[in-house]
């Protein structure tokens, strides 16, 4: 559950309450609201996240923080139009890997290429977990490999968005089991999981939070984490005969444009608010991982994720 708390104001470094002056603005960063947009429906992993960042954001930025919504081809659609937003910096969109480095990569009417957007910070993080629901046929992760190799792309799959973390890690299981399953988008998980509980796929590819958040209303068959995760009842895929671990990495970024300094205030807001006592636990409940990748580190991190997805949508025939 979301809970209300106060950011411990001794927590933020004072370089982040002086903020940064507004290049060619002529005052100080910020001097009014700043919009969070999230390229996804509500309910999902990315809303959780920044409603729980919300209100110390606002206390470490001094302004008001308003959160939206922009859902849309798998998020494209709200990363598209960031790249046409003006780069103040009062625009901030949740931006997740490896959705931004697949969809331009995979799609020719991505409408945006990764290096258009400015990632500014990432924070979190969440490995995918194969679920069904809670009477499924599917006791097991063999149970579900042994009738898809029965009926080759007979069994499909739902997640959040197209060339997203849910898809790839569809792709990488079925490569690693040797199977054809069908992959089904949704604009974002919140979309998603009314189709497996209504029974439109046979399974969903998602995020370890949902273990905890659906309850008796789902059976997790494996999880793509490095090792078992503490509170979520699920072998790793690993543990299953799978050498899979993958995931999600969620942040914020901003148009390509956007000062530098503008850059460096917010990712200092972001590291600050990652500092709160509250939000740690927060973030430990929901099933997050928490992750502190500023602007350079970022970057270095999908110039690694990037060669990752290449070499396997290389070995798939997927690439051009």
């Amino acid at each position: 559950m979301i809970r209300q708390r106060a950011l411990a104001i001794a927590l933020v470094p004072a370089a982040v309450l002086g903020l940064a002056a507004c290049s060619g603005g002529g005052g100080e960063f910020p001097s009014k609201r700043i919009d969070y947009i999230l390229p996804f429906d509500p309910g999902g992993e990315s809303d959780i996240t920044a409603r729980l960042q919300q209100q110390p954001l606002e206390e470490v930025l001094g302004e008001s923080v308003s959160i939206s919504y922009k859902p849309g081809a798998g998020g494209a659609l709200g990363w598209s139009e960031l790249t046409r937003s003006r780069p103040d910096g009062y625009t901030v969109m949740g931006c997740n890997i490896p959705h931004i480095i697949l969809q331009p990569m995979l799609r020719d009417d991505a409408g945006y290429e990764t290096k258009a957007i400015k990632p500014v910070y990432f924070f979190q993080s969440t490995p995918n977990a194969l679920v069904v629901k809670a009477d499924s046929e599917f006791e097991t992760l063999e149970d579900f490999v042994a009738a898809a190799k029965e009926k080759p792309g007979g069994l499909s799959v739902g997640g959040s968005g197209d060339f997203s973390a849910n898809h790839i890690g569809t792709l990488q299981f079925a490569d690693a089991a040797g199977i054809e399953v069908s992959y089904t988008p949704f604009d974002g998980t919140g979309a998603a999981v009314p189709a497996l509980l209504g029974g439109h796929v046979d399974a969903l590819m998602t995020y370890t939070p949902q273990i905890d958040a659906l309850g008796d209303q789902v059976r997790p068959l494996a999880i793509m984490a490095e090792e078992p995760m503490e509170g979520v009842d699920a072998p790793t895929f690993a543990e299953e005969g799978y050498d899979l671990a993958d995931g999600a990495y969620r942040g914020v970024c901003v148009q390509e444009d956007t000062p530098q300094e503008i850059v460096d205030t917010l990712a200092e807001s972001f590291a600050a608010v990652n500092e709160d006592p509250a939000l740690v636990e927060d973030f430990k409940a929901q099933a997050f991982n928490l992750e502190n990748y500023d602007p350079a580190q970022s970057l270095e991190l999908i110039d690694a994720r990037t060669q990752e997805y290449t070499a396997l949508l290389d070995k798939l025939g997927m690439l051009g």
